[in-house]
């Protein structure tokens, strides 16, 4: 178990090995993805297809998914899958908005983000824009549960404490999703995933699981 005594206020020291050993929980979950993934995808099929529509019918030249490189587990990089919620020339427009960014740290959240589409403001309120990551779940990449994948250039600006975050596997929601999500910086999300990751188990998952279909029905304050 590493020490990092003095970079941040209130201090989480994961112990890696005894993560890395959780084969018991680990194999469960992995079969609660699956299960729980493509359920979702057989169920909320008729909801993807109009929320393809809606995207096409507002920006017919547009795509509909939007795939970006992220990092899970360990630094592994793989392709996250999201219904477009900006306009297609988002990342190259990100530059001029960082100055904007209402967030601390190694993440950038901006609340009234021009580069966002109509449909967009919509599918982002209800958490609809990520139902996409469930294929992503299916394939291992990520878990229905755990830290948000962070993108590479965010994790080159993470101290050793920070990197704590990639001993497990990204998830679509987590604990901080469910508590003040845009709410926090970028501290206070790291040690809300670190919190997760000490306590997680498949109970507390299912209970997160359960928390965010509440908030896609009232939402938190996603944007």
């Amino acid at each position: 178990m590493e020490n990092f005594e003095g970079e941040h206020g209130h201090l989480i020291q994961l112990d890696k090995t005894e993560i890395d050993h959780r084969y018991v929980y680990r194999v469960t979950k992995r079969m609660a993805d699956i299960l729980f993934s493509v359920g979702g995808i057989i169920v909320l099929s008729p909801l993807f297809v109009l929320l393809a529509v809606a995207i096409k019918l507002e920006e017919p030249s547009g795509t509909i998914l939007y795939k970006q490189e992220r990092l899970g587990r360990r630094g592994r990089k793989f392709l996250i899958y999201k219904f477009r919620s900006m306009c297609m020339d988002a990342d190259q427009k990100l530059a001029q908005l960082k100055k904007y960014n209402e967030v601390g740290g190694a993440m950038f959240k901006m609340k009234h983000d021009p580069r966002v589409t109509r449909v967009g403001r919509l599918i982002r309120k209800f958490s609809l824009d990520e139902l996409p990551q469930l294929f992503n779940v299916l394939r291992g990449e990520m878990s229905l549960v755990g830290p948000r994948p962070p993108l590479p250039h965010e994790v080159e600006q993470y101290s050793e404490y920070d990197k704590q975050r990639l001993y497990v596997i990204p998830g679509c929601t987590g604990l901080w999703q469910v508590s003040a999500r845009n709410e926090v910086g970028f501290e206070e999300m790291v040690e809300l995933d670190l919190k997760y990751i000490q306590k997680s188990n498949l109970l507390y998952d299912f209970t997160l699981i359960l928390k965010t279909v509440k908030i896609m029905v009232l939402p938190n304050g996603a944007y």
